[in-house]
């Protein structure tokens, strides 16, 4: 018997250890994840039109709700191609310093709540926990977080399907 509870009890060190490893960052910060996927190319396009790489490297943490490619292929046409001409740099940081939090937020700290959030830029966002018929889905504003919870060295990424407009 002694022998069984010693196997159980290493089976279930190993289990927390390896749940801890998936929610551990793994060495990359949030532009570098966000350059390696494919959907946060536009984004990743704002980001170094709006010279704002280096702080998103910074150490944070930071919390970013990321537009994917579908979400800016849903503004107005031109609309991206306008902002990011260097004449109107002071509106594309605008407007994804409004889409990054100061600290840490994961989906689980707002599920089942609503709160107003103060971003970067010094407006607010409504980050609401209590979406869909079970309240299991989060919402910024008017956008939905597709994805959720993309940790990096320095914070953690939301996919969102639309861009945040201050």
């Amino acid at each position: 018997m002694d022998r069984r509870n010693t196997l159980k009890f290493l089976g279930g060190g190993a289990a927390l250890l390896a749940l801890s490893a998936c929610a551990q960052p793994q060495g990359d910060d949030i532009v570098d994840i966000a350059a390696g996927d494919p959907n946060f190319s536009t984004l990743v396009a704002a980001l170094q039109a709006a010279d704002l790489v280096d702080t998103l490297k910074g150490p944070g943490p930071f919390t970013v709700f990321a537009p994917t490619n579908a979400a800016f292929a849903a503004l107005p046409a031109g609309t991206v191609d306008n902002l990011l001409l260097p004449e109107n740099k002071d509106a594309l940081v605008s407007i994804l310093t409004y889409h990054v939090v100061p600290g840490q937020i994961t989906a689980g700290d707002v599920l089942g709540t609503r709160q107003t959030v103060a971003t970067v830029n010094g407006a607010t966002v409504d980050v609401n926990g209590i979406v869909g018929k079970f309240g299991s889905g989060v919402k910024v504003n008017d956008a939905i977080v597709i994805q959720a919870d993309i940790f990096a060295t320095n914070g953690v990424i939301h996919a969102i399907d639309k861009v945040l407009l201050p």
